[in-house]
């Protein structure tokens, strides 16, 4: 493939090329059955403010054509919140941002909302960071905070 791809390069389309090969892992294409699949996630410190983040879109986060997957407690609030549907994994620190971090590794996640808190120290730190590594092998859009998650929702907003 690595051929044909500097041939197509050469003559000024490998972004048709590329956008052809990740079909299944750009969030301009929804991973299964046109259905937009969004991971959503946060620490304790944070958990106030995704809860706050989501309650202002909760249209978006219960339109028929997004699934969410959240980390244990993240999913408990966010129903708490509002959204209708949420499918759980377990807690960060017993794996659950791993297990996050291996959908988004064979393209089930169209986009990951991790509020994370900075200032705290975290025991799973590892998993954390291999998450956010993760997405940028992957090119899977991560929000860390409230105002790049307003930013991920609108371009999200316009598939």
């Amino acid at each position: 493939m690595s051929c044909i791809y500097r041939v197509v390069e050469e003559s000024g389309l490998s972004r048709l090329l590329w956008e052809q090969e990740h079909a299944g892992s750009n969030p301009a294409y929804p991973t299964k059955n046109n259905i937009m699949k969004l991971a959503l996630i946060a620490h304790d410190g944070k958990k106030s403010d995704m809860v706050a983040f989501v309650m202002k879109r909760l249209k978006f986060f219960n339109r028929k054509d997004v699934s969410i997957v959240t980390t244990g407690t993240t999913g408990k609030k966010m129903l708490q919140a509002g959204i209708d549907k949420v499918e759980s994994v377990a807690s960060g620190p017993l794996g659950g941002d791993a297990e996050i971090g291996a959908m988004v590794t064979r393209g089930e996640i169209d986009g990951v909302f991790f509020f994370r808190d900075p200032l705290d120290k975290h025991p799973h730190e590892p998993d954390v960071q291999m998450l956010m590594r993760l997405c940028d092998v992957h090119e899977v859009p991560l929000a860390t905070n409230y105002k790049s998650g307003h930013i991920m929702v609108k371009y999200f907003s316009k598939k």
